[in-house]
């Protein structure tokens, strides 16, 4: 076999491949990286803040930094606002769009820095004020900062991108810790049976739930559903949450009885109860076609037995003379003891 071609032709897809890889462009960055980051300025100890803490009494004036870090090549420009933060129905952290808020994030003000522009590989610490009001009630006032990008028009719409650091806000005075527990219910059946729920927090501070669940069968033996485990959510205060848990063990057939004790540091707990029947699905269905066709025989026998009981119709008045004539008296002997 000749060596020469052979080399020739090795050298030629070598070349190719290198050609190919130089050619290719660059793969551009991910649409959703924003090329720059937002969080809490370090303080005096230079120890990174996952979200910002401020306490204080009614009516005083807090203050904090913002780090605004472009990592790009070119200048960012960025809005930044106040949110209020809620929970969503599942339990998650949201905050509300930019309209005139009346919670928290009404409080936050960056003054004259509300745009900021930032210059490549920068990094710029913008200071901002929370100022709370005289007349504002006790306990923890959920709260972000938003930073927000607005891009060039893509498609007729602009490229917005936002990041935020949570606002961890409480205002002073008696701190109370409560919640409810509602509306347990037993969903699905076999592996897919779930225990629902709705989380209340009643009281003036977030709290961190953890979860107990005790169950009990009319007829059989019940494995418990997973139990003394904390719940990943932080309930906010004044806001309520719909929950589920698993249920892979529950019983095919039974009644069942499952028995919720919600409890949270600072003293909050509560206990609800759910039942239920468990039926599987076909027999579900044969025992209610059974019901309805033993509903629809007692109908007809009961109908049956009214068509054939006799009528009786109207007497005759019960003075009224007979057909036949005034009535005779029947003849009698008059008893005494004298002779006739």
């Amino acid at each position: 076999m000749p060596v020469l071609p052979t080399l020739r032709r090795a050298t030629a897809v070598l070349l190719l491949a290198a050609a190919t890889l130089y050619t290719a462009p660059a793969r551009p960055a991910a649409a959703d990286e924003p090329g720059w980051t937002a969080e809490p300025a370090a303080g005096a100890a230079a120890t990174a803040r996952p979200y910002f803490y401020l306490a204080g009494a009614p009516g005083t004036v807090l203050e904090d930094r913002l780090a605004l870090a472009n990592t790009t090549d070119q200048e960012r420009t960025v809005t930044l606002r106040g949110a209020d933060a809620y929970n969503t129905a599942d339990g998650a952290f949201a905050v509300r769009p930019a309209v005139p808020g009346t919670g928290a994030g009404s409080w936050i003000s960056f003054g004259a820095a509300t745009t900021v522009k930032v210059p490549p590989r920068t990094r710029a610490v913008v200071p901002f004020t929370v100022t709370v009001p005289p007349a504002s009630p006790p306990g923890d006032h959920p709260a972000a900062v938003i930073a927000t990008e607005v891009g060039d028009e893509v498609r007729g719409s602009p490229r917005t991108k936002s990041g935020g650091v949570r606002v961890h806000l409480r205002v002073g005075g008696p701190a109370l810790a409560a919640l409810t527990v509602e509306d347990v219910a037993v969903r699905g059946r076999g592996p897919a049976a779930v225990i629902a729920y709705t989380l209340v927090n009643r009281g003036n501070v977030a709290l961190a739930p953890e979860l107990r669940i005790r169950a009990e069968a009319l007829v059989g033996e019940v494995s418990d559903p997973p139990r003394g485990r904390a719940l990943p959510v932080e309930l906010l205060p004044g806001q309520r949450v719909e929950l589920t848990e698993p249920w892979p063990g529950a019983p095919a057939f039974d009644r069942v009885r499952v028995t919720l004790t919600v409890t949270a540091p600072g003293g909050a707990r509560a206990v609800a109860t759910g039942s239920r029947w468990l039926v599987p699905r076909g027999l579900a269905g044969c025992t209610g076609a059974g019901l309805l066709g033993l509903g629809a025989a007692t109908a007809a026998a009961l109908y049956l037995v009214r068509r054939r009981r006799p009528v009786p119709g109207p007497g005759p008045a019960p003075d009224a003379p007979s057909a036949a004539g005034p009535a005779t008296p029947a003849p009698h002997h008059e008893l005494t003891g004298a002779t006739r």
